[in-house]
């Protein structure tokens, strides 16, 4: 059976999160209806993130087995024509190795934070942003932030109900920088936790508005406390942008 890579974008409004749920739309689900009316088969896609309700993808990669072995722009397109028109589309396809895995073989993600930072609230992007209305430094952020890089117990930022087997990651990557009246925060390591950068956007959003100090944020850090975490951002502003693989590792 073919292994075809698919890169997908989708805006997470309209959905309770990638993964499947019962009787709730999903992003996972959609696109399993997608392939069954494109032909006639019935699979489960695997993704390399179960991305949250409302929460964004431009770059998200998932796998699908089929019977046929179709062009690889065939599945592609038929996909794209049976999703129309839900808000996902499907960027790239390519036939992989049967031994590859979209969340597996997965060896970084990366994700981005959109803050509109002014007085007036958003109109076009109304849902994609976190609105936030005082004044953020950007800088003073990206500068606590960076305390946050490395390999940490990450407690604190991490849902109540998290699934993974331990809270320690390692993060290699917390950026923030602004772009006229946008604050943007990007973050990069091999894996995440449930929220975790949500749960870090929020806090970081506290030093940005003066209420926290940079070593306020190290301090929550190494509580190891979820009591200790600031407010969570929303999930209206959080993309999920790339997934990182190994040279060659779906050619």
């Amino acid at each position: 059976m073919p292994r075809y890579r698919l890169t997908i974008e989708y805006d997470g409004r309209p959905y309770r999160g990638f993964q499947a749920q019962d009787d709730l739309p999903s992003v996972q689900v959609s696109i399993e209806r997608a392939v069954e009316a494109f032909c006639g088969e019935t699979l489960r896609v695997h993704a390399a993130g179960r991305t949250d309700t409302g929460v964004h993808a431009t770059g998200q990669v998932i796998h699908i087995d089929l019977a046929k072995d179709w062009r690889a722009e065939v599945v592609r397109d038929a996909l794209n024509a049976h999703l129309r028109p839900q808000p996902i589309v499907v960027l790239e396809a390519q036939v992989a190795p049967d031994d590859w895995h979209a969340r597996f073989s997965a060896t970084g993600r990366r994700y981005l934070y959109r803050i509109l930072n002014r007085r007036a609230p958003p109109g076009l992007d109304q849902g994609r942003v976190w609105h936030v209305a005082k004044p953020l430094d950007a800088q003073a952020m990206h500068e606590a932030a960076q305390a946050l890089v490395g390999h940490h117990d990450f407690t604190t930022f991490r849902h109540i109900h998290c699934q993974a087997k331990s809270p320690e990651k390692t993060l290699d990557v917390a950026r923030v920088s602004r772009d006229g009246e946008e604050v943007r925060l990007v973050f990069e390591a091999r894996s995440f936790l449930h929220r975790q950068v949500r749960s870090l956007t929020g806090s970081i959003v506290e030093v940005g508005i003066g209420r926290w100090s940079a070593s306020d944020l190290k301090a929550a850090l190494e509580a190891r406390d979820r009591a200790a975490c600031g407010p969570v951002a929303p999930a209206d502003g959080l993309y999920l942008t790339g997934v990182d693989y190994a040279p060659n590792a779906s050619k």
